[in-house]
């Protein structure tokens, strides 16, 4: 898939749970397997990472059909101490301004390079 990093071994700074809330904040109807393949991770990960926010209740979910429409509250805050205060909509508004300036400069150094 085009545009879609390596896997990666190591550590990281999100964690995979972060990682699944924000493919759903982009998309609240996206696919288990959608998701999955974003996040790099298996859809049985995915699976347990969603059970895991909705009991935590920072997602639900509605079944529309076949599929299923998540909604998050972006009011709740984050788990750990060191980061009291800071809420879920925080938190997703830093990764979307980070995916927009991503998308720009690759976008823009594509046009300029004549690259896709």
């Amino acid at each position: 898939m085009e545009g879609v990093p390596e896997p990666h071994t190591g550590w990281t700074f999100l964690t995979n749970h972060a990682r699944v809330l924000a493919v759903i904040a982009d998309n609240h109807n996206a696919r288990i397997r959608d998701i999955a393949v974003r996040c790099r991770l298996t859809e049985r990960a995915v699976q347990k990472i969603i059970t895991d926010l909705e009991d935590a209740g920072y997602l639900s979910h509605t079944r529309e059909g076949r599929g299923n429409t998540y909604r998050i509250d972006p009011s709740k805050v984050l788990r750990h101490p060191a980061e009291a205060g800071l809420t879920v909509s925080a938190l997703l508004s830093l990764l979307a301004q980070d995916e927009s300036v991503r998308t720009g400069e690759s976008q823009s150094t594509s046009a300029s390079t004549g690259r896709r």
